[in-house]
């Protein structure tokens, strides 16, 4: 049974997406980004923003299927935003607070569709 899609950006601190990206790196989640990359180059004090776009649905490992593939706008250190991906369970998602009003969403996703990638920032270093 495939859970539904939620239509909705979650903001998250730099401790909950630590914890998201160690989640996804033991359950061997193919998007996501290095744990330690994340703590060297995450703004400590920063929020950062998760946004479901599709049902990632694993038949060969039934256990942690379906996963919830996010688009995760993260603050790094220097205060630019940067678009990755992040893989994470429909129940790890759930639990996050809904804490933003529909204009603070719609602004959180048009910096996404601005936002330089994660590689391409990375490639810059």
């Amino acid at each position: 049974m495939t859970a539904t899609l939620p239509r909705t950006i979650r903001a998250v601190n730099t401790e909950r997406l630590l914890l998201l990206e160690e989640e996804a790196a033991a359950l061997g989640f193919s998007q996501r980004l290095p744990v330690e990359w994340v703590r060297e180059h995450a703004a400590p004090s920063a929020t950062h923003h998760l946004f479901p776009v599709f049902v990632h649905e694993l038949r060969h490992r039934p256990e942690v299927s379906p996963q919830w593939r996010c688009e995760l706008l993260l603050t790094v250190v220097t205060g630019e935003e940067v678009l990755s991906l992040l893989d994470v369970l429909p129940e790890s998602f759930r639990d996050l607070p809904e804490s933003l009003d529909p204009a603070a969403k719609t602004d959180v996703h048009r910096r996404m569709r601005r936002a330089r990638t994660q590689s391409a920032y990375q490639g810059a270093e």
